[in-house]
């Protein structure tokens, strides 16, 4: 399970917007019955199918009774997603909380256990109540990452024990230990049965990438969740050839006794080492579901209300925690399957929960028969899966590895607390270290003078390095300082001015600089003392486009000018993106999304969608056109080999078409410029890409969300948007990838006057404005 590290309330079930999806975009939304039976029904089936095998393995990783991970997974279907301020999250038994309730069980008892998710409930309703859910995303991704990898390893090795025919040791140290004598003598039968379920669940999602015909027949296949498949294969093996093995054992419902002498007795005796353990419960359970939230927001386009979330999960552990559940927790895995099943909203996540009570009630003699050794080998990869390579690449990247490594190893030796306090003790240190390291060089120029370039943050605790290094300059030289912007507090700026003074006292001179500045500047409080430079460029890099004042527009030669902006780019910039580029340059480019826009120069990609280097696969032309293939004499193999090489090579997960306001090519086809008489110009065949955006236009033009188009050539604007979303599934490489649920298609217009982008909407037909902030109750669609 991985996490991938984005609010407005529900009004209503009826309300929830669906995802984008590749239907027909011009067709009337369908009735809220209808959405359910059609899209809420068949992915509720999908996810039940993937929660009850999943629940039995967290159980059996837990020690628990087998039914409290039945009991925990209808409960999260049906209070938490009936409560949900994401409704298209699905909730159930967490992997996170594997060890810490493993932990509780074998130190207090299950009845304990059931009371410490009650406390946990009832602390998650208080949180909710507070309003304080956004805060708790406060805390670092890498913390968050090295938690989740920690306990992945920690219930990996602990279910290896298990699919090699043994039972895990009482720590993840003593399981460590312990597997060099359980490797060298494993059971075979269960070894077997495991192996099998393995290969199935790393070789059943790869199905659908065979070529050919082939490659669509399994792709059907393959949407059968492969942990059922898993299982069932590793079941009919079992029985098919007899094997004696350990099975699934269903004790039938009893009450726990949460109220009873032995568990009062724990209560009053441990009660603050049990605090620990609910406030331990609580924040794992609440990260980890506002995580998966975040997580199924960005995938469905959509905006969630966090304190509602957290709230409802607050009440699905307080009822779990009653009838014997294990804690519980938003999923990513089942709310990821619940998305790409197709789910409309809340009612998916409900009746699933509706379908995991059936099976428990009515299914109990087949669960039966399910082996071990197969329930373990899929918490077993679900647990190596927590260890996210992907995650492990982004934090490096942003130079927090050590602190992902201490909290990996905290966890996996320590326990999820004291793990995460040493992840957290580990990032305050080297926030400080970074605050007090700070570079200061001396170079000799071409002209005889000295150079002082200083990089990072300039405090007291830099300035005997400043000291020692300006005191190797000698006197009476010319000498620059050049600061690099951080930050510059009194002691570092005292000495500067000091050692300046002294410096011009034996006959120096001393220009002291910043990089956002070219004129002389050095002071905390950004005071611009004197001078100038000279330059067609004086903005601080990436910054020319922000206004043509940064330009020196007496500059009349483009070439001059074209050189001045590259020399700002190697001085300025190259230094930041080096080491990425350097990486991209190795590995190659995997962009997550194809980006199809306008070759208009005042569309900046990178600006408007806030992405860098390697993030987007853009392709620009006039009037972010989609040659449609049945078109005679208008198609272009250009765009068309384009998208299939993104598609299928670069398997990109979503394709974006972006118009924008003022588009001189709507223009043209409005003016009628594809329709000339004569022969074409290259620019006229181009246009009747255009021409089903003109007919849409007359038929079903497209609308903005809370206000009017301001011209026709807005509204042909946005119609061909939609317009090339449609001519975009007639690549048969698209349309595959959709059928497989693996690619989303995305509208969107921006309007240069404003700087507003909006996305559309495939359920209203509408294009809706992105919003920084929703406003409380609306139902308006954010990226």
């Amino acid at each position: 399970m991985t996490l991938d590290i984005s609010s407005a309330p529900i009004a209503s079930d009826t309300t929830d917007h669906a995802p984008p999806g590749p239907e027909t975009v011009g067709a009337s939304p369908p009735s809220p019955l209808r959405s359910v039976l059609t899209r809420d029904l068949p992915a509720s089936v999908a996810v039940f199918l993937i929660a009850v095998p999943f629940s039995l393995g967290i159980a059996l990783a837990t020690g628990a009774p087998l039914t409290a991970g039945l009991v925990a997974a209808a409960v999260g279907g049906l209070v938490a997603g009936a409560l949900s301020g994401t409704p298209l999250q699905v909730s159930g038994p967490s992997a996170a909380l594997t060890v810490i309730t493993a932990g509780l069980i074998a130190q207090y008892g299950w009845q304990v256990t059931c009371a410490v998710t009650v406390a946990a409930g009832l602390c998650q309703l208080l949180l909710g109540a507070l309003r304080v859910a956004r805060t708790t995303l406060a805390v670092s991704p890498a913390i968050v990452h090295g938690m989740l990898a920690g306990v992945g390893l920690t219930i990996a090795i602990a279910q290896l024990h298990v699919v090699l025919g043994g039972s895990p040791q009482s720590s993840a140290l003593a399981n460590l230990i312990a597997l060099p004598h359980q490797l060298s003598g494993p059971h075979l039968p269960a070894l077997t049965v495991g192996a099998v379920a393995v290969v199935v669940l790393c070789g059943w999602p790869r199905l659908g990438r065979l070529p050919g015909r082939a490659g669509l027949i399994s792709a059907r296949l393959a949407r059968v969740p492969a942990a059922l498949v898993a299982v069932t294969t590793g079941t009919a093996l079992s029985v098919g050839l007899g094997l004696t093995l350990a099975h699934v054992e269903l004790p039938s419902w009893t009450r726990h006794g949460l109220a009873s002498p032995p568990a009062l007795d724990v209560l009053g005796h441990h009660w603050p080492t049990l605090l620990g353990a609910v406030l331990t419960v609580t924040a794992v359970a609440s990260v980890e579901s506002l995580l998966s939230s975040v997580a199924v927001d960005r995938m469905s386009h959509r905006s969630s209300d966090l304190d509602r979330e957290l709230r409802g999960q607050g009440v699905a552990n307080l009822v779990a925690g009653l009838l014997g559940g294990l804690p519980i927790a938003g999923g990513a895995v089942r709310s990821t399957a619940n998305v790409r099943a197709g789910a409309a909203g809340r009612w998916s996540a409900v009746l699933h929960g509706a379908w995991v009570l059936l099976a428990a009630l009515l299914l109990a003699g087949g669960l039966r028969h399910i082996p071990l050794a197969a329930l373990a080998a899929l918490v077993l990869v679900v647990g190596v899966q927590m260890v996210s390579f992907a995650h492990i690449r982004r934090v490096h990247r942003h130079r927090e590895f050590p602190v992902y490594l201490a909290t990996v190893l905290g966890v996996f030796l320590l326990g999820v607390p004291l793990g995460v306090a040493v992840g957290g003790s580990v990032a305050v240190l080297l926030a400080l270290y970074r605050l007090t390291r700070a570079h200061v060089d001396v170079l000799v120029t071409e002209d005889g003078g000295y150079q002082v370039r200083t990089h990072g943050p300039l405090t007291f605790a830099a300035v005997p390095r400043l000291n020692r290094t300006l005191a190797l300059i000698p006197a009476g030289t010319r000498v620059t300082v050049r600061h690099d912007g951080s930050f510059l507090d009194h002691a570092a700026y005292e000495q500067l001015h000091s050692w300046r003074t002294s410096h011009q006292a034996g006959g120096g001179k001393v220009a002291m600089l910043t990089e956002r500045h070219e004129e002389e500047v050095l002071d905390p409080d950004g005071t611009v003392r004197s001078g100038s430079s000279p330059g067609p460029h004086r903005c601080r890099a990436w910054t020319p486009w922000v206004g043509h004042h940064c330009i020196d527009q007496s500059e009349d030669d483009p070439q001059v000018r074209l050189l001045h902006g590259v020399r700002g780019f190697q001085q300025h910039t190259a230094p930041l993106v080096r080491q990425e580029l350097a990486r991209l340059s190795r590995e190659g480019q995997t962009p997550s999304q194809l980006f199809l826009t306008c070759a208009d120069s005042r569309l900046v990609t990178s600006m408007i969608t806030n992405s860098g280097p390697g993030d987007l696969f853009t392709v620009r032309n006039v009037g972010n056109l989609v040659p449609a293939p049945h078109e005679p004499g208008a198609a272009d193999d250009s765009v068309a080999a384009a998208v299939q090489y993104a598609v299928e090579v670069l398997q990109v997960r979503s394709i974006t078409i972006c118009g924008h306001s003022g588009c001189g090519a709507m223009k043209a086809l409005l003016d009628g410029v594809h329709e000339v008489p004569g022969p074409p110009t290259p620019l006229a065949r181009w246009l009747r890409n255009g021409r089903g955006a003109l007919a849409r236009l007359k038929r079903a033009p497209a609308e903005f969300d809370g206000r009017p188009v301001v011209d026709l050539v807005e509204q042909l604007c946005i119609t061909n948007v939609v317009q090339q979303l449609d001519q975009l599934m007639a690549n048969p490489a698209v349309e595959r990838r959709i059928e497989e649920g693996s690619l989303q298609l995305v509208g969107m217009y921006f309007d240069f006057a404003t700087a507003q982008a909006y996305v559309l909407d495939r359920e209203s037909r509408r294009f809706s404005p992105v919003s920084v902030e929703q406003p409380q109750g609306s139902e308006q669609l954010t990226a």
